[in-house]
């Protein structure tokens, strides 16, 4: 179905976006939605827009987790948030140069090959600008949501910011 606003698919940066982050989590257990997640989600797709999730775990590279583990912590974010059309994982760490790995286009540019939409009706959404980077280097649209953790440098770059998840969300569906 192609929405009528400019955007067929909406894609979430995973550890602080959509779920609260704990570094390196391997852990299913320790997954817990960020507020307004839920509700965020379900907001897209209830407008049939298709959802994914790009995501950096470099703990893989590093060792401190298998990418089994990641794949666990990813079923139990669909558990608690529903299905995701795509999901893309860049299991490499900041210096191994691959181009998967956020500021890198890879990430989102794999979802549009997977769910066959151009990036130009993509829409990523991420709390770090790294996600934004990725976002606007594959020339999809990019809204930051800052928490506790954002820079404010990454704020004041950003081409669009969104106070939480729901308003970044609204963002997209205006």
């Amino acid at each position: 179905m192609t929405a009528s606003h400019g955007c067929d698919v909406v894609l979430f940066d995973r550890d602080g976006t959509l779920v609260v982050d704990v570094p390196y989590n391997g852990d299913p257990g320790r997954v817990a939605p960020m507020p307004g997640a839920r509700r965020a989600v379900d907001l897209v797709r209830d407008r049939g827009i298709a959802v994914g999730v790009v995501t950096n775990q470099s703990g893989v590279a590093r060792g401190m987790l298998t990418l089994d583990a990641v794949l666990a912590v990813n079923r139990r974010v669909e558990q608690l948030l529903g299905p995701f059309r795509a999901w893309q994982v860049c299991p490499h760490g900041q210096y191994d140069g691959c181009p998967c790995r956020k500021p890198e286009p890879g990430l989102v540019l794999a979802a549009s090959a997977t769910l066959g939409v151009p990036t130009n009706r993509i829409t990523v959404i991420g709390h770090i600008g790294s996600d934004v980077a990725a976002g606007l280097a594959a020339n999809a649209r990019a809204i930051l949501v800052p928490t506790a953790k954002t820079r404010r440098e990454e704020v004041d770059a950003a081409p669009e910011v969104g106070p939480d998840l729901p308003a970044a969300v609204g963002k997209v569906l205006r």
